[in-house]
């Protein structure tokens, strides 16, 4: 499982004109699964997650976690994520699971992010086309995989 997690200053996501997620202060996480991932990929990413420290404290100082500041979080599904760019121009995306395995997985991961939080985690729609506004706050991008924990 593969995940880019931006810190914004706000975020939302529009599907056919109608915005369904809108945060301010938080994440927008960007998540991308293979048929590999498992049940302890999406514990061992929340937990990382909700304790990462990219947060500026008094001092401004990255210190402070999301849990820490109340901040609120939008996941939304992104199988490019898993492009493979190495042999020619078109990106093949073979390496991302199907429907059938990543749907499950990613409301697993939504649902452990909303234990793990203790709040309420907005979505976008699995395989919807949508439309992502942010404002990156910094910028602050970290890319996580949870093959590469090691």
């Amino acid at each position: 499982m593969k995940i880019v997690i931006q810190r914004v200053s706000k975020a939302s996501v529009t599907i056919a004109g109608e915005k369904v997620a809108n945060i301010n202060q938080g994440f927008l996480i960007l998540v991308g699964i293979v048929s590999e991932d498992t049940a302890e990929d999406i514990i061992w990413l929340t937990n990382k997650i909700v304790n990462l420290r990219v947060f500026e404290d008094d001092k401004d100082v990255m210190n402070h976690s999301i849990k820490d500041i109340d901040g609120d979080v939008i996941v939304v599904s992104q199988f490019t994520l898993h492009a493979a760019t190495k042999k020619g121009n078109r990106p093949s995306y073979i390496k991302a699971a199907k429907p059938d395995v990543a749907i499950p997985l990613y409301e697993s991961f939504v649902k452990q992010l909303h234990k793990d939080l203790g709040k309420p985690v907005q979505t976008g729609q699995f395989g919807a086309d949508m439309k992502v506004e942010l404002l990156n706050d910094g910028p602050v991008t970290i890319i996580i995989d949870s093959k590469s924990k090691a």
